[in-house]
């Protein structure tokens, strides 16, 4: 490969029928498909590896997902082929193109200098569904919510996670991988009801182990329900190991919304910095 680019790529796609993000044998992954895409499209001898900001479960969905990816200069000029829009927009466009239904590509652009779609994130934005009103629950959307019983206390809910934020090590709710740290800074925590009825559970944090988010969500609806004090999840969270109280909720209730970035100025010195707080193995879901 001669000379390259770095691309950020901004897209979208419902997890329903993904094995998760990351590629693997004979399985279908969003990965997977987009590298295929960029292959195809740029029309390179070797596959085309992309990064993402968060590697999201099998059944778990985006809305703003983000990834970067490095092209050959020269392959990527040929994409505008005789059209007067930039390399990037037909990039955008062609990828359109070749890909399911199920993904969407928002953006393609240049990436500025010392932008990494996973290290140089200060924080990802995931939301949570919940119907707990079964008769008014839409059966259109039972892709992307999931459904119990009983009316939940959405204040009481919002008592238990207030007492999650903040930097703590999030070993009770998160699935262990060697070399990485489960130390992470949880910034917001909220439920709201929606005007649909869906209770809904914004997540925030500068980045998620294996299992985080949903553990989260399975540790204070208990408290929703009334089976469980405010104060219990916290004392999870002390405890510092995984709870057989804390239910992993559903994979198909999530989504990524949003995945934040510092200025161009300071990408690189946040990427370095996550570098070496994050072992190697750590993720963000």
């Amino acid at each position: 490969m001669g000379a390259v680019v770095r691309l950020r790529i901004d897209l979208s796609y419902d997890g329903t029928d993904f094995s998760g993000w990351a590629a693997q044998p004979g399985r279908r992954t969003v990965e997977g498909e987009l590298s295929t895409a960029l292959t195809t499209v740029l029309r390179s001898a070797d596959p085309v590896r992309v990064t993402v900001a968060g590697r999201t479960d099998a059944g778990v969905h985006a809305r703003g997902q983000v990834t970067h990816t490095d092209v050959d200069v020269d392959l990527l000029a040929m994409t505008a082929g005789r059209s007067d829009r930039s390399a990037e927009e037909a990039l955008g466009a062609r990828l359109s193109g070749v890909l399911p239904a199920d993904i969407v590509v928002r953006r393609v652009d240049s990436a500025p200098p010392g932008f990494d779609a996973r290290f140089s994130a200060t924080s990802r934005r995931y939301l949570y569904r919940v119907a707990d009103d079964l008769s008014e629950h839409d059966p259109l959307r039972r892709h992307d919510t999931v459904a119990v019983r009983g009316g939940l206390d959405v204040a009481a809910m919002n008592e238990a996670a207030f007492q999650l934020l903040g930097l703590a090590d999030f070993a009770a709710f998160c699935k262990r991988r060697e070399g990485a740290t489960t130390v992470r800074t949880l910034l917001a925590f909220a439920f709201t009801r929606l005007a649909d009825g869906v209770v809904a559970g914004t997540v925030v944090a500068d980045a998620f182990c294996h299992s985080m988010v949903r553990s989260l969500v399975g540790a204070v609806l208990p408290v929703g329900q009334g089976r469980r004090d405010p104060e219990w999840p916290a004392e999870v969270l002390r405890a510092g190991r995984r709870d057989p109280g804390v239910l992993v909720m559903p994979a198909r209730g999530l989504s990524l919304e949003e995945v934040d970035y510092p200025a161009d100025v300071e990408l690189a010195a946040r990427a370095e910095e996550s570098r070496r707080r994050r072992g190697p193995a750590a993720g963000a879901r």
